[in-house]
């Protein structure tokens, strides 16, 4: 189905007035406009954000109780151990407790489950085993546990005292642990504008920590050292919220802008190692998009792949030699992940078009014998976008028993509430209305495909897919790269604060269009404006070259402004996001 196209309202009188007080190109103004920050004060106080801004920890629900309990095991000597998760925030996360807790000398260790083998989450098994080695240890979740309500009722049991620290979605019952602490529970306190940040489990990591600190300091305030260790633990932060694709709004953006402001002077040797293995230790200045595609899948693959403590490893380890070495080996489980994830997407393109009646459901469940499941997830993501469907991927090994399954949603569908009214036919689940995972029977897999497809027809919220909301029409020549380079000041760009999206009419191919990349994955245009050119690129979309080629009329452009410097040039590029012919654009109204 063809995505609508939504542009914002345009006043030029608005957009020159607040271009004048805020001395900034018109392309910026009608941005600002365009994301609700219509006059010069709302716009500096957004643009002029502090790190002292973030809110004392003690406005986090139960986080003083933990800060508390986690201080007197430190000064009793107890063990503790942070039990994580194996994706990327789940590894920022544990990395962040560690080194704060090794600051005060505490007896620390970490435990993340296996992800082929244990599943996410707490474990019995694991409950038992630690409870076994000492009896007396503490163990305190980040990333995980406020859904693990038999596994907390099993701990209770044996006496294994637990802290729960997490983000995830809230069920009906909360784990019965020591404290739990959470963003969402009753008794927080809101920023001004009334609303919650959606922290991820990093972020709840990092005010867990910045708690600890205080206590332990001066008159309420963290010493000189753990300041500096803070400040640290932001670059780790920043991380994960962006792995985990939280709403970039509020304290997520202030942890995003100023951990990547001090990535390139504050990262350990671990970090410094996987930017170069990445090819972006040279630069000057960090993106999010440098964290979301060149760092995190190096993070992740180490997770998926069932070797997360390498990556914890990787993040707190001091020694340079032993660094570089963990970057190459997690840069070689990245590319093995890669051939992996082209191989599963491929598979599962074919069988949608094989079944073609799956087309005419609002999901897509698809499955296979013998499926990477550390991999699942990212291809389902991706099979969602393409055929803009919810997408549940199920692998099922080599029986024919319980398979394991990741899921994506796509647009504004809740596939965590869907899945939730078909859980009848599910072994377990959990996740939230974005992506959720889960365990199913074979046999149960026809049943659950029909449950879900008319539960998400049911949701009277989502009956369409969302327009694409556009920031403004501009033309080629207003791409200027100061006016680009203007732009960066409204980052980070991520999840409920994009990177500003744009629409060119009137564009001509100055050449045929041409496939890049392996596989011809890629689309390179070379275009054409009122005698103004320029390249585009749209990764992933090499589909689209035959098509374009046969149009003979202007065409509507839709895409986001990018700078490329390369070998002492600089010049903005367009990264395409959608096309139309004028013809479409016209028919489509003013949406």
């Amino acid at each position: 189905m063809p995505r609508q196209w939504r542009f914002s309202s345009h006043d030029s009188g608005r957009v020159e007035s607040l271009a004048q007080q805020m001395r900034c190109s018109t392309l910026v103004a009608q941005v600002l406009i365009s994301r609700e920050l219509p006059d010069a004060k709302q716009a500096k106080d957004f643009l002029a954000a502090k790190l002292s801004d973030l809110r004392n920890p003690e406005t986090l629900p139960g986080i003083s109780q933990a800060a508390e309990i986690i201080v007197q095991a430190i000064q009793d000597k107890r063990r503790i151990t942070i039990y994580g998760d194996y994706d990327v925030d789940g590894m920022t996360s544990t990395a962040i407790l560690q080194q704060c807790l090794q600051l005060t000398d505490a007896h620390v260790d970490y435990y993340i489950p296996c992800r082929l083998e244990e599943g996410y989450g707490l474990n019995c098994d694991a409950m038992r085993e630690l409870h076994k080695e000492d009896p007396n240890r503490l163990v305190v979740t980040v990333d995980c546990g406020i859904a693990s309500v038999t596994e907390a009722a099993l701990a209770r049991e044996i006496g294994l005292d637990l802290i729960v620290t997490d983000h995830h979605h809230i069920g009906e019952q909360l784990p019965d642990a020591l404290v739990l602490v959470h963003p969402e529970l009753p008794g927080g306190e809101p920023a001004e504008d009334g609303k919650f940040t959606p922290l991820c489990g990093a972020g709840v990591a990092f005010k867990l920590a910045w708690a600890i600190c205080k206590i332990l300091g001066e008159d309420g305030k963290a010493t000189p050292r753990m300041r500096d260790f803070l400040k640290s633990a932001v670059c780790l932060s920043m991380i994960g919220t962006v792995a985990d694709v939280v709403p970039l709004v509020n304290e997520n953006r202030l942890i995003v802008k100023f951990g990547l402001a001090s990535l390139i002077e504050q990262a350990g040797p671990g970090l410094s190692a996987l930017m170069k293995v990445a090819g972006i230790d040279k630069k000057t200045s960090m993106t999010s998009e440098d964290i979301g595609f060149a760092l995190s899948p190096r993070l992740n693959a180490a997770g998926r792949l069932g070797q997360a403590r390498l990556a914890v490893e990787l993040l707190t380890t001091t020694n340079e030699s032993r660094a570089s070495q963990l970057a190459e080996y997690l840069d070689g489980l990245n590319k093995q992940r890669q051939t992996v994830e082209r191989k599963i997407l491929k598979q599962a393109k074919e069988t949608v078009l094989e079944n073609e009646h799956w087309l005419e459901d609002q999901t897509l469940v698809v499955t296979h014998h013998d499926w990477h499941a550390g991999v699942i997830g990212i291809v389902a993501n991706r099979v969602a976008e393409h055929f803009e469907k919810p997408t549940i991927l199920v692998t099922f090994g080599t029986s024919s028993g319980i398979g394991q399954a990741s899921g994506r949603t796509y647009g504004n569908y809740n596939l965590h509430r869907a899945t939730s009214a078909c859980s009848q036919y599910l072994e377990t689940f959990g996740g939230h209305a974005a992506a959720i995972g889960l365990k199913i029977q074979h046999d149960n897999i026809e049943p659950f495909r029909k449950a879900l497809s008319q539960a998400l027809l049911e949701n009277e919220e989502v009956l369409e897919h969302p327009p694409r909301r556009i920031d403004a029409e501009v033309t080629l020549a207003e791409l200027t790269v100061k006016a680009v380079r203007e732009l960066e000041y409204l980052g980070p760009f991520g999840s409920a604060n994009e990177r500003p999206i744009f629409v060119a009419t009137g564009i001509e191919l100055a050449e045929p269009p041409r496939t890049m990349g392996e596989g011809d994955r890629h689309l390179s245009l070379k275009v054409k404006q009122y005698g103004q050119m320029m390249r585009a690129v749209a990764f992933g979309r090499g589909e689209w070259a035959e098509e374009m080629a046969k149009q003979t009329g202007p065409l509507a452009l839709c895409f986001k402004p990018n700078i490329n410097e390369f070998r002492g040039r600089t010049n903005v590029e367009m990264l395409l996001i959608d096309w139309k012919t004028e013809e479409e654009l016209s028919q489509m109204g003013s949406v």
